[in-house]
């Protein structure tokens, strides 16, 4: 079969393109235009099964959508983990010739990217989650602002609008007082805007009949059912509990060396136990974000979690990582409700630990 692997370098005003055959030899460099038109008519031009890569970035979800419907394979790919494109001379045409044998060596980690009917829900999503962190950014200064005038600002009552002018009255200097009077309109305006992102995102979550499912578990509401959707888009992308683990953060990270060695004419392994190194650093920090959040408030209030929690404490386990476990077991618990369609049952906290 005729296989043709293309490896695409893409900026804002122009696209690197090099083809590659199953052999590896070079058949075809081109410079085209950052446009639909111009890509479809290109990839139109191309006979046989092609398998077209690009990294990840600002165009990748665009791209994807596009090429997918008239290319046999779509691979987006980890740009942190092409070393070979970090290796002797560097340039656009470069670039795309490595990515195009990286395809077909089978080298690259590609970056999932779902269908189109999780799009909205996802952008909806991406949308709510940088408010809330505009938001945080915002309340952070203000109160630095007061502390760095050594004015105690401790609680949320320097953010309420009654007592705005109390607290604006501490500040002598009048340049800082109208900073500050600018950080509380940006912190009204992104409240609004916050408000009106979490409307949107909860009702384009209902359309969805996992977030019933995932609303069960406990400690899951309507907001965090509506960013585990978003965020893992479909369960079937992880064959494993281990693996969404990984994804989300939750995942131990083990370094070992020098694990056989031969006694007496036996090859046999060593006994050195694995050296952990934490948690894993590569991962969804929004997903980490919801899973921890979730774990730490199940601890704290009655129900089948904070006996997990409690059970584990009485083993001798430390607080730290008593909640690092609920909150893999939480991520568990959501991969087999979601897989299955089952409903949320406390049995499943006593099946093989997390």
């Amino acid at each position: 079969m005729d296989i043709k692997y293309i490896g695409m370098d893409v900026h804002k005003e122009a696209i690197s393109i090099a083809v590659m055959n199953g052999d590896g030899k070079l058949v075809m460099e081109s410079i085209i235009e950052t446009k639909a038109i111009t890509i479809l008519q290109f990839i139109r031009g191309l006979r046989g099964d092609l398998h077209v890569t690009f990294e990840e970035g600002t165009w990748a979800a665009w791209m994807y959508d596009l090429l997918k419907p008239h290319v046999t394979r779509v691979v987006v790919c980890d740009p942190r983990k092409n070393a070979l494109l970090k290796e002797g001379n560097k340039s656009d045409k470069i670039d795309a010739r490595k990515l195009a044998d990286l395809l077909r060596g089978g080298f690259l980690r590609s970056v999932y990217h779902g269908e189109n009917g999780i799009r909205t829900l996802k952008e909806l999503s991406r949308c709510y989650l940088t408010i809330s962190k505009d938001l945080t950014r915002v309340m952070n200064r203000i109160k630095a602002l007061y502390r760095g005038r050594a004015i105690p600002c401790g609680g949320a009552q320097v953010y309420a609008p009654r007592h705005r002018s109390e607290w604006l009255g501490k500040i002598t200097d009048v340049g800082v007082r109208r900073r500050a009077e600018y950080f509380y309109q940006q912190l009204d305006g992104l409240q609004a805007l916050r408000h009106a992102a979490r409307r949107d995102l909860l009702v384009e979550s209902r359309k969805h009949s996992a977030t019933k499912l995932l609303r069960q578990i406990p400690c899951i509401g309507p907001i965090r059912a509506a960013l585990l959707i978003a965020l893992i888009q479909t369960p079937h992308r992880f064959r494993t509990k281990r693996q969404i683990w990984t994804y989300s953060g939750l995942g131990l990270e083990t370094h070992d060396s020098g694990q056989y060695r031969y006694i007496e004419g036996q090859l046999q392994r060593s006994r050195k136990a694995q050296q952990l190194r934490g948690l894993n650093e590569n991962h969804n920090h929004d997903l980490k974000n919801i899973f921890k959040g979730a774990a730490t408030r199940a601890s704290s209030r009655p129900g089948p979690f904070h006996d997990f929690y409690e059970a584990l404490l009485a083993k001798g386990m430390k607080p730290t990582m008593a909640r690092l476990t609920v909150a893999r077991k939480m991520a568990a618990i959501t991969l087999i409700i979601w897989k299955k369609g089952v409903s949320f049952d406390a049995k499943h906290l006593k099946q093989q630990a997390a």
